[in-house]
């Protein structure tokens, strides 16, 4: 237009800026805002709410504000498009901020006005804040209203009530494909497979016909052998429905069986897919990450990477992940050159992965070294470098570094004080577990049995027997059998062989079959020359069906090639992979 001489309008300008955001052409977008400004249209304001929804959809929400500051006149679009940017941005705070300038200017929200104003709320996950938009949208007459009620359904979700998700849902007059998928959506998340199943008969008895997003939606609730006749009924019905094609539908039904432990059925599906992109390549090394085959995991991220499918975030995380499981040391040192190459090292998810990795490595002082370097470590952060400090005996520096986030005011959670008992136990330090313990307490997070268990071993090791079984009595829940191996192990280290014998009994009750308890105590008469004991156990063993689980293993890195080796009785057992 502008090589024939024609001086394009407003509207086409408006126009073109809107095919950019669905073409995702955002660099000629860019060289359009040039333009614009050259021809002073940016202070139209159908044209500067055209530039901010352009802005707020590569997440340059800063450059979105700058265009709504500079603009003379505001009106519903521009505010809508800033309102969206934030929301679906780290900032979704700012989001009710320009919702507040928008009603105190007296510009009337919208439908779409509201539905970004719920996404945000869903974001920042303030409950008050929810109920407010709530009761404003009851007040403007938007309660028919079936696109906003739909976001609402989600907002409940997201502020783990789903109650009201499905007050709301059951409240609706209308309801479309996307608001039953809201509501699959809000079980799910509160995990409620059963019910999730209970909803999608009722569709099903309604007429409603299931979309491919659905279908994802409801394999995604699936988990565990326990649902796994669940999954196979929806994959029939998707295979009725002709929808067995379609790839995001495949990928879900994938993951889905990968999370029930169903390799064979994984596998079937695996065979027939040939992945294209970033999102089917995530999928399939998840996957393969639920199964436990961290091998598989590094083949698909290596094939991958020759193929030149870009990688995002949770790539680098479920790699490391895997990385880390195999103690893979020179692979992990390569991944973290690629994350470097590739600018994803100031990612936080990207940054929990090398620390974890490098702990799961023995390279203690390199996850140290990534952690102190993060800008904002959140929750997980903390957690992987304690959980790094207490594997490795590193006792005091893990009683620092929880000192530390104490100081920093974060709240630990049961894995944080998990991994600080832990390390305390390991490093002997009595009072400040035993103190930690208590904390427990004060900061309102319920010990679980593997706290106790800790404690437990933190009064074994210290030779605290008697305490530790009268503390075993008075437990408020009932004693699981971690508990009882940590006070059956102390026994065996201090030789009390009456406490082994009351002990080993308990766990005899619990876990009849389990052949970890025989073994144990039958070394033990045989440390301490109870040769009786021992043969009386063996019968005992054998009476009740009792078999030896296969050796643990282990693996090393010899000259670039894997081994494993076995410990069997008396002798070591290497195989070259």
């Amino acid at each position: 237009m502008h090589r024939i001489g024609f001086v394009p309008s407003p509207t086409d300008y408006n126009y073109v800026l809107s095919v950019c955001v669905k073409s995702y052409s955002f660099s000629f977008g860019e060289q359009t805002h040039s333009i614009i400004l050259k021809l002073a249209l940016h202070f139209n304001v159908f044209v500067g709410g055209a530039l901010i929804n352009l802005y707020g959809k590569t997440d340059r929400v800063l450059e979105a504000q700058k265009v709504f500051d500079e603009m003379p006149e505001i009106n519903v679009f521009a505010c809508n498009s800033l309102i969206s940017s934030y929301s679906h941005s780290q900032l979704a705070a700012v989001a009710f901020d320009i919702f507040s300038v928008m009603i105190g200017l007296g510009i009337s929200p919208n439908q779409y006005t509201f539905s970004s104003i719920l996404v945000a709320c869903s974001r920042i996950r303030v409950r008050e804040t929810g109920i407010q938009i709530h009761c404003l949208l009851v007040k403007l007459g938007f309660h028919s209203n079936v696109v906003v009620w739909t976001t609402m359904i989600h907002m409940y979700a997201s502020l783990h009530r789903l109650e009201d998700s499905r007050k709301v849902f059951n409240e609706m007059k209308e309801r479309n494909i996307i608001t039953w998928t809201s509501m699959v959506s809000a079980l799910v998340q509160h995990g409620q497979p059963d019910e999730v199943m209970l909803l999608v008969r009722k569709m099903r008895q309604l007429g409603i016909g299931l979309n491919s997003v659905t279908y994802s939606t409801v394999f995604s609730s699936f988990y565990g052998l326990t649902y796994l006749n669940y999954g196979k009924q929806v994959h029939c019905q998707v295979i009725r429905e002709g929808i067995e094609s379609n790839m995001y539908v495949v990928l879900t039904l994938m993951s889905m069986y990968s999370k029930c432990g169903s390799t064979h059925d994984f596998l079937k599906l695996f065979a027939t897919v040939s992945p294209i992109d970033q999102i089917s390549y995530n999928s399939i090394i998840a996957s393969f990450s639920h199964l436990g085959n961290d091998q598989e995991v590094l083949t698909q991220f290596t094939k991958m990477r020759r193929e030149c499918i870009a990688m995002d975030a949770f790539t680098y995380s479920i790699t490391l992940k895997a990385i880390g499981t195999l103690s893979a040391l020179d692979e992990g040192k390569q991944t973290h050159a690629v994350v470097l190459k590739h600018g994803f090292a100031s990612n936080v998810f990207v940054q929990n992965g090398l620390i974890s990795m490098y702990s799961r490595c023995g390279l203690i002082n390199h996850a140290k070294q990534i952690f102190f370097s993060m800008s904002a470590p959140d929750l997980v952060s903390w957690n992987s470098i304690l959980s790094g400090c207490a594997q490795h005996g590193f006792g005091r520096e893990a009683v620092e570094v929880f000192e530390h986030m104490r100081r920093m005011k974060i709240k630990p959670d049961h894995t944080t004080f998990l991994s600080v008992l832990t390390a305390c136990s390991h490093g002997g330090l009595l009072q400040k577990g035993l103190g930690y313990f208590d904390l427990m307490n004060d900061l309102q997070v319920l010990p679980q049995a593997e706290h106790y268990a800790c404690k437990v071993d933190l009064l074994g090791r210290a030779g605290q027997l008697e305490e530790a079984e009268f503390f075993i009595k008075g437990m408020p829940i009932e004693p699981g059998a971690s508990v009882y191996r940590a006070l059956l192990s102390a026994c065996i280290v201090h030789g009390d062989v009456y406490m082994a014998r009351r002990t080993a009994h308990c766990l005899f009750t619990m876990c009849p079959c389990d052949p970890s308890t025989y073994i144990l105590l039958s070394n033990a008469f045989a440390r301490w020359g109870l040769w009786d004991d021992k043969a009386q156990l063996r019968e005992l063993m054998i009476g009740r069906g009792v078999i030896k689980s296969h050796p643990g293993l282990s693996q090393i890195e010899v000259k670039n090639k894997d081994h494993l080796s076995s410990v069997m009785e008396d002798q070591l057992c290497c195989e070259v992979l």
